[in-house]
């Protein structure tokens, strides 16, 4: 028996990137995933990425687990109420919700004052990164709260620790990502009363299609990107975060961390698990210690 067998899951967002580590992860732990994005192989969404839910489903069916493909916008109330009675006359349960919604990447002018920053592109921001994930735990909650023991993982960029005394480069990336962590804090006050978790996690320099893309490289020859950017040696897979997150899943003391804020790095020291390579990235200790002091990069000790 594999640990999260008889487990459903919930990836919302998990078209790319971090959600799709982490549905692949939960799958290969022997959750059920249902795997949700707006990016079929019939249709595109703004974002007009390549990647689609069904490959996402695909690599959880291969990784172990189930993998089940539903084409949603997080922004329409009436497609997450359906995505849930599906779920719910499908399996009767919901354990696991992962909050990954976002689409903002192309949006963001980093380095732009508010004033000079486009007000549709950032507000359209927020609306993709905060009220997603409002109306998904709306729909979502009452049926997970049915059991205890529920689990809500808000994945978000940065953790409270950092994002507090750092500027994220964007008013409205750094109102996104900080919402975010608060929204799990808040979550996991409401979730109390029923023995349920819920937490902010982010995953450190992540090394997603979107940023692979960005340096030209692949993941087979991903290093070579430090040539251009040598702070990319202490980057990671997708699979890192959702690895510390399927560990979180497992943990019948996942409780304790429920409210807090949190990383890829910090799970995995926790639980002792690495990333595909056998490292263990602690990208946000590295940011601070080296990059953010302006030190020559070098992950000794840090991976």
């Amino acid at each position: 028996m594999k640990p999260l067998s008889g487990k459903v899951a919930l990836v919302a967002g998990g078209t790319r990137g971090a959600g799709r580590g982490i549905a692949i992860e939960l799958g290969a732990a022997g959750a059920t995933v249902y795997v949700t994005g707006r990016t079929t192989r019939t249709r595109r969404s703004e974002y007009n990425r390549p990647e689609t839910i069904e490959e996402t489903a695909e690599l959880v069916d291969l990784a172990g687990g189930t993998g089940i493909a539903v084409q949603v916008d997080h922004l329409d109330p009436v497609q997450v109420q359906a995505l849930i009675a599906r779920i719910e006359r499908e399996q009767g349960q919901l354990d696991i919700l992962v909050n990954d919604i976002w689409g903002g990447e192309y949006m963001v002018e980093w380095n732009v004052p508010v004033w000079e920053h486009s007000l549709e592109n950032g507000l359209r921001m927020l609306h993709l990164a905060i009220d997603t994930h409002i109306i998904t735990s709306h729909y979502s909650l009452p049926l997970l709260i049915r059991k205890p023991g529920g689990l809500v993982v808000e994945v978000t960029d940065g953790t409270k620790a950092y994002n507090e005394t750092n500027y994220r480069l964007s008013l409205f990336y750094d109102l996104a990502k900080n919402s975010v962590i608060r929204m799990a804090k808040s979550l996991a006050h409401e979730l109390a009363p029923y023995q349920g978790t819920a937490l902010s996690v982010s995953p450190g320099w992540l090394r997603s299609e979107i940023m692979l893309e960005e340096y030209g490289v692949t993941e087979a020859n991903w290093k070579d990107a430090l040539v251009r950017e040598p702070h990319f040696i202490i980057s990671e897979t997708p699979r890192f975060i959702g690895r510390g997150i399927a560990a979180l899943a497992n943990d019948s003391q996942a409780v304790r961390w429920s409210g807090q804020s949190t990383s890829s790095g910090e799970l995995a020291n926790e639980y002792g698990i690495t990333d595909l390579d056998g490292s263990r990235p602690d990208a946000w200790r590295y940011i601070v210690e080296v990059q953010d002091a302006g030190k020559p990069a070098d992950a000794k000790g840090y991976r």
